[in-house]
């Protein structure tokens, strides 16, 4: 599943080429799992609320990718699993997973060439339209943590200390800290020499600090490499992310620890896989 710097990738592609543009028509080839509207547009479908719409943002909460239109519209949209926007020729066939296809009315600097689909051959992702006074008190937002590049190390340690959990579900856990997933979480944890079963309450405040501070590095690092391509993301031009080549545990099971040079495992942990070194991330004495 995209994570923090993939959808901060997806995030910033959109405003490239979507922002100011208004939509003039929406195909929707979605089935109706993916397609949520908010009961307070009545009987409106969702591609007949968006016609007419002018993109006035593009931000990211968490994983969730939040589109403002005029009239107060926000169009929120998460890509689980596969999902992908990309912005193809008007002329390219539709493929079966373009799930959704937004054409912009033609600005006279660009012409008409391009227009943006939503693809997901899982057919997980989401896109759900609200207005914007009830956006946030929807599931899925309303509970989500603080945003990890915005926390100061004091929140993050004091965050930390105000539960006992292991570190590892802790860090993927949304209502904790929005944006983490597998592959960070394993990096971060890595770089900070600290077991992924380590108890919040019991790592010491330097350790804490030191995990913050690696949170904030690597991801502002795999933002500017554009992400991490380990299946089938890629940005809005079609690009693979390049952090994968600066992974040192997540997806390296058997291989060398850059540390000590310990075989790096993988153990199921919270019920999620986390990569990490037996010798540098010592194991809890329970």
């Amino acid at each position: 599943m995209p994570e923090l710097p993939e959808v901060e990738t997806v995030v910033k592609g959109l405003r490239r080429t979507v922002l100011g543009k208004t939509v003039r028509k929406v195909r929707v080839q979605a089935p109706p799992t993916s397609i949520v509207v908010s009961p307070s547009f009545g009987n409106r479908r969702f591609g007949r609320i968006i016609e007419g719409k002018t993109v006035l943002s593009v931000d990211r909460r968490g994983k969730n990718i939040l589109i403002s239109l005029s009239d107060e519209i926000v169009l929120w949209v998460h890509l689980k699993m596969t999902g992908h926007f990309f912005l193809p020729s008007r002329t390219q066939p539709l493929d079966k997973h373009d799930l959704v296809i937004f054409d912009f009315v033609p600005q006279a600097t660009s012409g008409d060439r391009h227009h943006l689909r939503f693809n997901d051959y899982r057919r997980f992702g989401r896109l759900r339209l609200f207005y914007e006074s009830e956006l946030w008190q929807q599931e899925g937002l309303a509970e989500l943590g603080p945003e990890p590049l915005e926390t100061t190390p004091e929140q993050f340690i004091a965050l930390c200390k105000s539960t006992r959990r292991m570190i590892k579900p802790a860090l993927l856990d949304q209502a904790f800290l929005a944006g983490l997933g597998n592959i960070y979480a394993d990096e971060s944890l890595h770089a900070s020499r600290i077991h992924p079963k380590r108890l919040t309450s019991s790592i010491s405040t330097r350790k804490l600090a030191e995990l913050h501070g690696n949170i904030q590095r690597l991801l502002k690092l795999a933002i500017r490499k554009m992400g991490t391509s380990v299946d089938s993301f890629s940005g809005i031009n079609g690009q693979p992310g390049r952090f994968q080549k600066y992974l040192k545990v997540y997806g390296n099971e058997g291989d060398p620890c850059e540390f000590c040079g310990t075989k790096i495992i993988r153990e199921k942990i919270g019920s999620r896989s986390s990569h990490f070194c037996p010798r540098c991330q010592r194991a809890p004495g329970y």
